[in-house]
Order: structure tokens, then sequence, then C-alpha cells
């Protein structure tokens, strides 16, 4: 279970990615598979050809970054719709891909990679990395909330809103829609490059299916904890990576075959989204938001009129 909380946290920065888009820029992107897989297989070719780990480590999430960039333009500039424009550049990259890596599969396990020092001291899977991956994670956060605060990410979130708005005012949402995507696919690919350090390979097949993972994370974290705060909802999307992750391991254990994991994934979204809808949670999302009004009523003082 702790080795799923470290994969969790891992992956909470692929969701982080995902959420930006779908949420916020309201932009239904599939380039996650193949960016993810893009940023283990370039971190995974640069540490074997001798490079400096982080310096591999930050290239993957550059790549991601440029897939990102490619799904962008080919949106804006190309006027193709937007799921087309994820796949085509997803298919693209599972050639791109295997010209990077030379072939489907690149061991780490012999190599110095970013994460030797935690794997030789045998700290995977414990409370101490946990709290590593935990920090990592945080730190991407409370970059990201920051971003989304700044005049620049306001602009972002407007695009997701409201485009039309935005481009009456004389903002370009081509800028933003790029930015939104090259900033998404950078945090995956920078999860890919990461997780290949972890599990000690980079494999072609290792983002096939990410963007449900990365849809469930964000799901179960806006169903767990409900809020309309960035700094709340993006603590949510982690929550709820740690969450699914659990969730996968669980059903593992008790021995479900790994080969199910994809239909176990579709059936754990669709669950959590149809939770909302029923009464139970219903009742239980308006004491909440009456719990809220009378607290703010008493912190207004008794002679100011309660705001619905």
């Amino acid at each position: 279970m702790l080795t799923a909380l470290d994969l969790g946290l891992i992956y909470g920065l692929m969701a982080l990615g995902v959420y930006l888009t779908f949420r916020v820029l309201d932009f239904p992107d599939l380039t996650v598979d193949g960016s993810f897989t893009t940023g283990g297989a370039v971190a995974a070719s640069l540490i074997i050809a001798g490079q400096p780990p982080l310096a591999a480590t930050l290239l993957g999430a550059v790549a991601g970054g440029v897939a990102g960039l490619i799904t962008g333009v080919l949106h804006t500039k190309g006027k193709i719709n937007p799921l087309l424009a994820g796949i085509l550049t997803q298919i693209a990259l599972y050639s791109i891909n295997l010209r990077i890596m030379s072939k489907a599969n690149l061991p780490l396990l012999r190599t110095d990679t970013l994460l030797s020092g935690m794997r030789d001291a045998h700290l995977f899977g414990s409370w101490a990395s946990v709290v590593i991956f935990g920090l990592l994670a945080a730190v991407f956060l409370l970059l990201l909330d920051w971003f989304l605060n700044t005049d620049l990410g306001l602009a972002l979130q407007a695009t997701g809103d409201n485009a039309r708005m935005i481009r009456a005012n004389g903002m370009s949402t081509d800028f933003t829609i790029i930015l939104g995507l090259v900033m998404s696919n950078a945090l995956v690919g920078l999860c890919g490059a990461l997780v290949a350090q972890y599990q000690g390979y980079a494999d072609i097949s290792m983002g096939i299916g990410l963007i449900v993972a990365g849809l469930a994370s964000v799901i179960i974290g806006q169903v767990l904890v409900p809020s309309r705060r960035f700094v709340v909802a993006t603590l949510a999307v982690v929550l709820g990576s740690v969450v699914y992750r659990l969730v996968i391991q669980l059903a593992l254990s008790v021995g479900l075959n790994p080969n199910d994991m994809k239909l176990i994934s579709a059936i754990l979204v669709i669950v959590f989204l149809l939770l909302p809808r029923l009464s139970f949670f219903r009742a239980m999302r308006a004491r909440a938001k009456d719990r809220r009004l009378a607290a703010a009523a008493a912190a207004d003082g008794p002679d100011k009129p309660l705001e619905a």
C-alpha cells in the first residue's frame, strides 16, 4: 500500500496536467497517452547515454510540453477538432517514441538515475518515500495554484469559461490554449520521466490508457472534496490520484487479473461519476452549503442579512 501511495503521489503530477486541460481550459486533450511515454523515453535515453539524471528528467518534461504545443497548434492554427488534434499527436508520438528509444523497452536498473539513491537505500514503498514524493507533489501543486492566480493564469481560466468573451476583449485565446496544453503535457512528461526511473525501465506501452487514470483522479478528487477554490481543487486532484492507485492496488491484492485493470479503471470512473447524482450525496452537499451560509452569517454579525 505504501508503494501505491508513492505512485499515487507521482501520478498526481499527471493528474494536475489533466485537470489543467479538462477542467480549467475545458479542452479534451488526448495527447496525454503519448506525451507521458515521451517524457519517460527521453529521460531514459538521455540517462543511458550518460547525461545527468536531473537534466534528463527536465528534458523529458520539455519533450512533453512540445507534444502539447503540437496539439495546440493543430487545433488553433489548423482549426482541427480538439479531440482529433490530440489523437493525431498521440498516434504520431508512438512512432517518435520508438525512434527515441530505438527499441520497445529501456532498462534503467543498472544505471544511476535521479531516484537511484532512494532505491539503493531501500526507501521505495516506505513512509520516507511517501514524504519525499508528497513534498514534490506539494511543490508543483502550489506552483500551479500561484500561476492560476496571476494575470496570465486568470486569462487561461477565462478562456475555459467563456472564450468568446475573451476574444471580444481583444485577447488571443489561441495563445492561452497553446500555453495550457504546453503546461499540461510538460507535467505529464515530467511524471513519465519520474515513473520510468521509479519502476526501473521505460516502455513504449507505459502510457496506454493513461488518460483514463488521469480523468479518474480528477473525478474522484472532485467527488471526495467538492470545491471551486483552486487551492482545494488541485489538492483534491492529487488526493484522487492517491485514492485511485490505492483502489487499483486493493483490486490486485484480492486476486483480480492484472489484465482487467483497464476495465476496473473504467468502472471506477463510472461509479464516481454517478455518486454525486445519488440523493444521499445531494443531501450531504445541501447540508454543507447550509453550514457555510450559517457560518458566513455568523461572521457578518446578527444585523446583516443572510446572502444566498
